[in-house]
């Protein structure tokens, strides 16, 4: 979906976004509720300068709006696999992105993650899958890592990768199968803003992740492995 259409859509009582390339930021009103939007366009890789900037958005928002919601629009084909990105220390600019959405969370900010177009590797993990809450688009395209990646890195042979990916999400693209792991919590159609007013109203406070993803038989051990783990470490 165009991103301007979008926009539209989610915010129809007005918005004020400024994109500069292929990065947006700025704020909306949705059902009375202020919200401050950030992400970016164009199936963009995040290098470190992207990645420091929206960390950057981030933490201005928590300065100047304690308590405001922050909704992240994801549009990315991952990080950006560079040699000069690797020798600035990607990792660590990724890693204080996340760390940025982390702390919103712990300040009070409920994060809402939208995928709206792509989501690959480190681009989406270090900001939507942070959210308190990830959605996507029925026409979204997500994905952690390609079955032929997968294959050169785990050495497992592509055609048991595939296999595998028949009858289970966790080795599978697409966002169905990252709804039945629970990872996205639900697809929004239709009134984008009502979509949006609804998960701004929801408890942020229960991550429920794993039990959706248990209960769309998507991912069965999780829930029950954490349990566990908790039971026996008597907590």
């Amino acid at each position: 979906m165009d991103i301007h259409c979008l926009l539209d859509r989610l915010f129809p009582a007005g918005h004020q976004v400024a994109f500069d390339g292929v990065f947006l930021a700025g704020d909306g009103t949705c059902r009375e509720n202020e919200v401050a939007i950030l992400g970016t366009v164009g199936r963009t890789p995040i290098g470190v300068e992207l990645a420091h900037r929206l960390a950057g958005e981030v933490l201005r928002v928590i300065e100047r709006h304690p308590g405001r919601a922050i909704l992240l629009l994801v549009d990315t084909q991952g990080q950006r696999l560079s040699r000069r990105d690797e020798l600035l220390g990607i990792n660590g600019f990724m890693a204080h992105l996340a760390k940025s959405i982390e702390l919103a969370r712990r300040r009070g900010h409920p994060v809402i993650g939208l995928v709206y177009s792509q989501a690959v590797s480190g681009g989406f993990l270090a900001s939507s899958m942070l959210a308190d809450r990830c959605f996507a688009l029925p026409e979204a395209e997500i994905k952690v890592m390609s079955l032929p990646a997968m294959a050169r890195i785990t050495k497992i042979p592509l055609e048991r990768l595939e296999a595998l990916s028949a009858t289970s999400p966790v080795f599978a693209p697409g966002v169905d199968n990252f709804l039945r792991m629970g990872a996205i919590e639900s697809l929004w159609e239709g009134d984008l803003s009502a979509c949006l007013a609804q998960a701004l109203a929801g408890n942020t406070a229960v991550d429920r992740r794993r039990a959706d993803g248990h209960a769309r038989h998507g991912r069965l051990l999780a829930g029950p492995i954490a349990e566990r783990v908790r039971r026996d470490a008597g907590l």
